[in-house]
């Protein structure tokens, strides 16, 4: 007979022309036979996965009390979506209220709400586009009206932009 030996798979034979299986079942005509043992032990036995980095309003609570590092901080601000205000042109809108220009951004769409208002207009960007766009000589407010605010002013988002060109190209 031509065919092929599945001894490996059960013990079974099977060759070109025998009998087509029955609905559920396996290749070698056991139902619900798993022919790949080692896939049953890994999926048996997950690694535990790492713990999920911290919402960017964890963090920016953690932060401003002193809980976390400037660098845990900024390494979790890269990584988190921003929500930001929209106007009728595309880009960050700004208020020319304070010293310097600053962009008002948040951790969240109800950060953003409490500011702007339920019907506002919004975009969404990673934290690592924001300090690619920014424009030179503006900072930022994070949560403008939330209990943790932080503002940065051009000076110190310069020396953000700085810190993730070191630690990306060193």
């Amino acid at each position: 007979m031509y065919g092929y030996d599945q001894s490996a798979y059960g013990g079974q034979q099977q060759g070109y022309g025998a009998p087509s299986q029955p609905p559920g079942q396996g290749y070698a005509g056991q139902q619900g036979q798993q022919l790949y043992p080692e896939q049953t032990q890994a999926q048996a036995a997950p690694a535990a996965a790492p713990p999920a980095p911290p919402s960017l309003t964890d963090a920016l609570r953690a932060y401003t009390s002193g809980a976390l590092s400037t660098e845990e901080f900024h390494d979790t601000f890269l990584s988190s979506k921003i929500y930001c205000p929209r106007g009728e042109t595309p880009g960050f809108l700004a208020l020319h209220t304070t010293q310097q220009p600053v962009i008002p951004l948040f951790t969240s769409l109800k950060e953003l709400r409490r500011y702007a208002g339920k019907e506002s207009r919004y975009f969404t960007v990673t934290g690592g586009e924001v300090l690619d766009l920014l424009p030179t000589g503006y900072g930022f407010a994070l949560d403008m009206e939330g209990d943790h605010r932080l503002v940065l002013d051009a000076q110190a988002v310069e020396e953000m932009v700085d810190y993730t060109m070191r630690r990306m190209y060193g």
